[in-house]
């Protein structure tokens, strides 16, 4: 009898993974979640599961968003979570989903566009993909070709990239 693999949920939250151009004035919104196109064009054959939670820009998330997000990660039937995420406030959403216990949850994001050819999108979900099968439970964030424990980085802005925090 084959084992029966469960999915890895993947929740899409918005940010600049999932940004698209709209106009001649170099505004950005929030487009269609790019994952499922991502993880296809990957061949990816690992069973997954997309959810779309929001379109925003992770700095017009809310206490209440994170309280559903922590709402609808901690009621999956999964031990295996990927959230894609805007950079500016990934860290804070980290420190909201530490208090789930027995899931592997593993946030990532761009620092550009996944719809831009020199993007980071791809590398940091392929990334995130990898890191939630392999480590134990607990929050993390996979980004800048490191994966980091939730509460020990921070987005450097200075340098466009994330650094660790532990001492």
């Amino acid at each position: 009898m084959q084992k029966v693999i469960a999915p890895i949920v993947v929740i899409t939250t918005g940010g600049t993974i999932d940004k698209a151009y709209f106009d001649a004035l170099s505004a950005y919104k929030i487009g269609e979640p790019m994952v499922k196109k991502m993880l296809d064009v990957a061949n990816v054959t690992r069973p997954f599961r997309v959810v779309e939670m929001f379109r925003k820009d992770s700095l017009d998330l809310t206490d209440q968003d994170r309280r559903a997000l922590y709402e609808t990660v901690a009621a999956l039937d999964t031990d295996r979570v990927v959230i894609t995420h805007g950079t500016d406030t990934m860290t804070d959403s980290a420190q909201v989903l530490k208090a789930i216990a027995g899931k592997t949850i593993v946030f990532t994001g761009a620092l550009s566009p996944a719809r831009f050819a020199e993007s980071d999108a791809m590398f940091n979900l392929g990334m995130a993909f990898a890191a939630v099968q392999t480590l134990p439970p607990g929050v993390y964030v996979a980004m800048s070709g490191q994966v980091f424990r939730g509460d020990e980085v921070r987005k450097d802005r200075e340098h466009a990239r994330f650094v660790s925090t532990a001492s």
